[in-house]
């Protein structure tokens, strides 16, 4: 295992793009914290290792993990789910992120997140970011990172095999699940943890950037420098 460290520049191939959102495409670390806390403080939950544990993971999961016994799992994500999403400032996209988006073909771009749909519609508006077409929201899958079943999904969505895929994550969750599904994964920012041997780490976007081109079967590639 390595800790995260800056990489020298190297360029990465794919034929699609599938970004995690919280952390890695939009700052929300402010309000997730502040909910959260909010959250442990109500039901008398260990605030600490919610916080250490839950990062990338579907808030349902948390829940079920730490409620009380007894306690009504869904009524509280229910709960938890309506203070998030009328927390809205402070949230930004990361930087470089907005521009990156931009420069790479829509249909070769999937959003994987462990939020439901209207979290994420109301947390990529919020960053200023357009909201990718294909989305895997944890409201459509079974089982949340660090299973791979939404990087799967997304995947298969986009009409590309796993290996022809790349993944951008900040969560170990997150990294675990876009690595089960044999999915070349790039980590981005602080959070990361200590990341398996051959995973590159980038800080943000701002030194990022893409080209498309055909290959000679005159099938798309883009090309990431990173």
């Amino acid at each position: 295992m390595s800790l995260p460290t800056s990489a020298p520049t190297r360029t990465l191939t794919c034929r699609a793009v599938l970004f995690d959102m919280d952390g890695t495409l939009v700052d929300s670390t402010a309000v997730v914290e502040q909910v959260w806390s909010e959250f442990a403080e109500r039901y008398g939950l260990d605030f600490a290792e919610i916080l250490r544990t839950s990062h990338g993971v579907r808030a349902g999961d948390t829940v079920r993990r730490f409620a009380p016994a007894g306690a009504d799992v869904v009524a509280l994500t229910d709960e938890l789910g309506a203070m998030e999403r009328v927390r809205t400032r402070g949230i930004v996209a990361l930087p470089g992120a907005a521009e990156l988006l931009r420069t790479l073909p829509l249909d070769a771009v999937a959003l994987v997140t462990s939020a439901d749909r209207i979290l994420a519609d109301i947390r990529m508006e919020a960053a200023g970011l357009a909201m990718p077409a294909t989305a895997v929201t944890a409201d459509l899958i079974t089982h949340g990172k660090p299973h791979p079943e939404g990087y799967l999904r997304a995947a298969e969505l986009l009409g590309v095999e796993p290996a022809e895929a790349l993944v951008f994550e900040d969560a170990p969750a997150g990294i675990a699940a876009g690595m089960a599904a044999g999915i070349r994964t790039v980590a981005v920012g602080p959070k990361t943890g200590p990341l398996p041997d051959g995973v590159l780490h980038i800080a943000d976007y701002s030194s990022v950037s893409a080209t498309v081109d055909t290959d000679g079967a005159g099938r798309r590639v883009i090309s990431f420098l990173l």
